[in-house]
C-alpha cells in the first residue's frame, strides 16, 4: 500500500494579494508556512459564524487576536488553536468541511475498497476499472497483483496454498480471455485480494470520523487500519495542528 497526498486546500493568489496589502505580516507568515492555509481557512469559516466582519476580511482583521496571542485555555498553542479546539469539542464540525485533501491510494485490495466506499459522506472516489484495464499475463499489466494478509504471510503452508490459488486464477483469467470472453466478464474470477488504485478526496471532518472508526485498536481489519494511519500522516504533514484531533477521534 502507498498513500500520496496529491492536493489539499490552498488559499487563492487573489486572496493572498489582497491580504498582502492589508496585513503584510500575516501574508508573510502564510507564505512561509508559519500559518498554514488550512488554519486560515478554518479560522475564516469558524469566525464567519460569529463575526460581523466579511469572510474575506477575517484573516486580515482578526489574525492578531487569534494567531499572535497565546491560547487562554492553558492547553498550549495560539488563540486560533484554542478556538479550533473549542469548535471541535462543541461538535461544530461543519466548519472543518472546508478543508479538503486528495490522495493517490495505490496497491490496495478490492476487499479494502469494499470497506472504504461504505464511507460516503464527505468522500469522493475514482477507482481503477477492472473492465477497461486488462489483467492478462500478456497485457500491459503483466497480470493481476494481489495483497497477502499477514495471517497468510506468516504461515508457510498457507502462503504456498494461497500463491498456488492466485496462479490458478491468473491461468483461468488468461484462458477466458483466450476463449474470447471480454475483460468485463473475465474479471468475475479475480479475487478480493486483487489490487487496485484509486484517487480519493475527503474533507477534514470526514477524515476525522473515518479515523475514529478505522484506526488501529478499534477492531478494524489490518489493511484499512493501516490506510487510516497513512491518511493521518499525510494530512498532518501539511496541517500539523490537526494531529491532536485525530488522536481524539
Amino acid at each position: 500500500m502507498e498513500v500520496k497526498l496529491i492536493a489539499h486546500t490552498q488559499l487563492s493568489e487573489d486572496f493572498l494579494y489582497e491580504l498582502s496589502k492589508r496585513s503584510y505580516e500575516v501574508f508573510f507568515d502564510l507564505t512561509e508556512d508559519k500559518i498554514t492555509d488550512g488554519q486560515a481557512v478554518a479560522l475564516t469559516a469558524i469566525r464567519t459564524c460569529y463575526s460581523h466582519n466579511k469572510p474575506s476580511e477575517i484573516i486580515s482583521k482578526e489574525a492578531n487576536k487569534y494567531f499572535y496571542r497565546d491560547a487562554t485555555d492553558g492547553q498550549g498553542g495560539t488563540e486560533a488553536d484554542r478556538l479550533i479546539r473549542h469548535i471541535v469539542s462543541s461538535k461544530h464540525l461543519s466548519t472543518l468541511e472546508h478543508l479538503t485533501f486528495t490522495f493517490a491510494i495505490e496497491g490496495v485490495s478490492r476487499a479494502l475498497l469494499a470497506q472504504l466506499t461504505r464511507h460516503r459522506v464527505g468522500f469522493s472516489f475514482s477507482v481503477q476499472s477492472q473492465r477497461y484495464c486488462r489483467f492478462g499475463s500478456d497485457d500491459k499489466s503483466g497480470g493481476f497483483r494481489y495483497v497477502v494478509p499477514p495471517s497468510v504471510e506468516q504461515n508457510d503452508h498457507a502462503r504456498r496454498e494461497y500463491e498456488l490459488a492466485m496462479i490458478e486464477i491468473q491461468k483461468l483469467y488468461d484462458e477466458l480471455r483466450f476463449l474470447g470472453v471480454p475483460p468485463e466478464d473475465a474479471r468475475f474470477v479475480l479475487p478480493q485480494s486483487a489490487t487496485c488504485n484509486l484517487v480519493m478526496t475527503a474533507n477534514l471532518r470526514a477524515l476525522l470520523d473515518f479515523y475514529g472508526k478505522r484506526r488501529k485498536g478499534r477492531g478494524s481489519q489490518w489493511e484499512i487500519a493501516e490506510l487510516a494511519e497513512q491518511l493521518r500522516e499525510a494530512v498532518v504533514a501539511v496541517e500539523p495542528w490537526a494531529d491532536p484531533f485525530f488522536e481524539q477521534a
